[in-house]
């Protein structure tokens, strides 16, 4: 058979003339809308479009200490040594075949006994689902306890529930939460809403603000669980589940502690889904591999729904994890250092925007406990930029961006819907170098924005 230029058998090509079909792309006009409702009401991430402004800000040749995205400079943060070489040597080994869509079973058994040893949690091999990354695990708890119209409860600030919401038609409950709690709910303002809940969801150590929940206060969530299920148990109403994302885990500093609420209230076991993944343990963020733990009954049903959506780990990603999870003096070793190159970064930018505070500018600061955040409040409102009134933490996050060179992010992209002046600075892909050049540029725009 000859074929035109480069083209070989099997491409189903009929002609060796190129067709442009640019201007065949316009969806016809109709009597109703082409996309569903669902489309037609999704939110792209608030973040990555903030980032896509710093980009083109430094494609121009504009100086940006990028704060924004909750990711890993590989110059600065790799992955462990270990990690990278057993990905390199189960490509070799052949390891580039589907895996089994639940999780590769000796990847899961490593699982089991990392838990085991790290976290003093015992779980059977049968309790662990494997699946690319964090995101397709929180959408299949999601889809596989939530029917729409269900209610799911959530403090905010947190991360992307009110999306999940969404996505999966549930009824979002929001409850505010500030820093007298940590950000974290207070319990006796969450218990009124979990009477009529499908799903409670908790983030400890906690995205956007850096912060780590008390034992006290997850103690007495778990418990409100447990109480809440013992009186479903009684009418035969569908339970109550507990998803507690721990994906920072790691992570914690000083006196801050980790902690689970299985352990803390053994009895909520039935009904909670801990949530794990490599992304920010181990600086793997597109490594895509994580993994949850649960009741082996809700497992199951959840393993045929990331099956049916392909949210697979990678294979050879998960034989190497595997291998690395067994290795606990280097994994120890790996966080020893990965905390004190984080710390210098989050003490850094804590130091200096103490020292600013303690000059009277308006700032306001939250010590780092966990993950790779920095919580920072500037209450700018009710000043004047070039004549405008400052009213809305967009104009502060822009004047920030513009006029120091300095990318945040607005609680607003984590649910907040006040503008309360609270942003969340992330330092996993900022050097030294940058956040020392950007201390100055923040006071010299505190300084003038104070004798506007």
């Amino acid at each position: 058979m000859n074929l035109p230029g480069n083209l070989s058998p099997g491409m189903g090509v009929h002609s060796a003339t190129v067709m442009d079909v640019s201007s065949l792309l316009s969806l016809p006009e109709s009597s109703g809308p082409a996309l569903s409702a669902l489309a037609r009401g999704v939110i792209g991430s608030e973040i990555l479009k903030i980032s896509a402004d710093i980009r083109g800000m430094k494609a121009r040749g504009i100086t940006v200490c990028n704060l924004t995205v909750g990711d890993f400079d590989p110059a600065h943060f790799p992955i462990p040594g270990m990690l990278l070489e057993g990905i390199k040597k189960a490509l070799v080994e052949g390891n580039t075949n589907y895996p089994p869509s639940d999780g590769v079973l000796l990847f899961r058994e490593a699982i089991v006994r990392f838990y085991s040893q790290a976290l003093r949690l015992t779980y059977p091999v049968e309790s662990v689902l494997v699946a690319s990354g964090a995101r397709p695990l929180i959408y299949a708890t999601y889809q596989t306890v939530v029917d729409p119209g269900d209610t799911v409860v959530y403090p905010v600030p947190s991360w992307n529930n009110n999306h999940y919401c969404h996505l999966t038609g549930a009824r979002p409950v929001e409850v505010v939460s500030g820093r007298e709690t940590g950000f974290f709910p207070d319990p006796a303002k969450l218990a009124p809403h979990l009477e009529n809940a499908r799903l409670l969801v908790i983030n400890s150590p906690l995205n956007p603000t850096g912060t780590v929940v008390d034992p006290t206060i997850l103690s007495a969530i778990a418990s409100l669980v447990v109480a809440e299920n013992n009186r479903r148990l009684q009418t035969g109403a569908r339970p109550l589940f507990l998803l507690y994302d721990q994906v920072y885990w790691t992570l914690t500093f000083g006196d801050a502690r980790h902690c689970t609420p299985v352990e803390l209230v053994p009895e909520v076991a039935p009904y909670t889904i801990l949530l794990d993944a490599v992304s920010k343990s181990f600086c793997g963020t597109g490594l895509r591999v994580g993994w949850a733990l649960m009741p082996p009954a809700i497992r199951n049903r959840m393993a045929d729904i990331v099956g049916h959506i392909g949210a697979w780990a990678p294979k050879a990603e998960q034989v190497a994890t595997a291998r690395l999870l067994d290795s606990p003096t280097l994994v120890s070793e790996f966080h020893r250092d990965f905390i004190s190159r984080l710390r210098l970064r989050l003490d850094a930018l804590y130091e200096g925007f103490e020292k600013m505070r303690a000059e009277g500018l308006p700032i306001e600061v939250i010590p780092p406990e966990g993950a790779i955040y920095l919580t920072v409040r500037f209450p700018l409102f009710g000043g004047h930029r070039h004549g405008v009134p400052i009213t809305t933490n967009e104009q502060i996050r822009t004047i920030l961006l513009e006029e120091a060179g300095i990318g945040i992010v607005p609680f607003q992209a984590f649910g907040l819907r006040e503008n309360s002046g609270w942003f969340r600075l992330s330092v996993g892909s900022v050097s030294m170098e940058d956040i020392e050049s950007a201390l100055p540029r923040v006071e010299k725009v505190l300084h003038s924005l104070r004798t506007a």
